[in-house]
């Protein structure tokens, strides 16, 4: 801010006061102008941020919607496997009748494990040059909410999920089947429940995160 005094002489109190009154309004001036432009620059970096921020939730909300369904699907031949040896087991069939429903149902016996790869590159920036600072308090705490539930639920991915399925016992099983040897079908069944459980366990936590997603874009069901 530059200010340009008044060079000529003043020859009254009246006029020295209504020099330094401009003097004074000038400056205030100045200064609201100031903060005017700062606080639209603010604004239009908030504005940015959300933008880009929901765009990218969006695009997570995409998909664990789009994994949740892939999930449900493979999770169908689990089910279908467990419903017919179960019954097998109940109806008091021999080890060799389960076994050869076992082989004849084989490529059912396999587990997979959709999970969406969220983004936070715009969440990262927008704390990065602080422009997330000027976002209002309640979409930042949904913005900040709904990150926060993407990390938590990919802890659970990658450290407690593996809790539910003894993945040394799946391999033996799925070996012996597929080399045409007997397995012991209690011990089938049992496994075969902890990949039901693995996937079902995964849906529930996806199921739980797309309405924190849905919520942080403002959407409803």
């Amino acid at each position: 801010m530059h200010l340009e005094i008044p060079k000529q002489k003043l020859h009254s109190l009246k006029e020295f006061a209504s020099h330094y009154l401009m003097i004074v309004l000038s400056i205030l001036t100045a200064l609201g102008l100031e903060q005017w432009i700062e606080h639209v620059h603010h604004q239009q970096a908030a504005e940015t941020a959300s933008r880009q921020i929901e765009a990218e939730l969006a695009n997570d909300l995409a998909e664990i919607r789009e994994a949740r369904q892939s999930n449900a699907e493979d999770l169908k031949p689990l089910l279908e496997l467990d419903k017919l040896i179960t019954a097998d087991v109940l109806a008091g069939a021999d080890s060799k009748t389960v076994n050869e429903h076992i082989r004849a149902h084989k490529k059912q016996f396999d587990i997979n494990i959709h999970w969406p790869i969220f983004a936070s590159q715009a969440w990262d920036v927008a704390v990065a040059n602080q422009s997330a600072s000027w976002i209002s308090a309640d979409r930042l705490n949904n913005y900040s909410g709904a990150y926060a539930d993407q990390r938590h639920a990919s802890d659970w991915l990658s450290q407690d999920s593996t809790l539910l399925l003894s993945a040394p016992r799946m391999v033996d099983i799925r070996t012996k089947v597929e080399l045409g040897r007997d397995v012991d079908p209690i011990e089938f069944i049992t496994v075969l429940r902890q990949m039901i459980a693995t996937v079902q366990g995964t849906q529930s936590h996806l199921e739980q995160l797309e309405p924190h997603m849905m919520a942080a874009l403002g959407k409803h069901e």
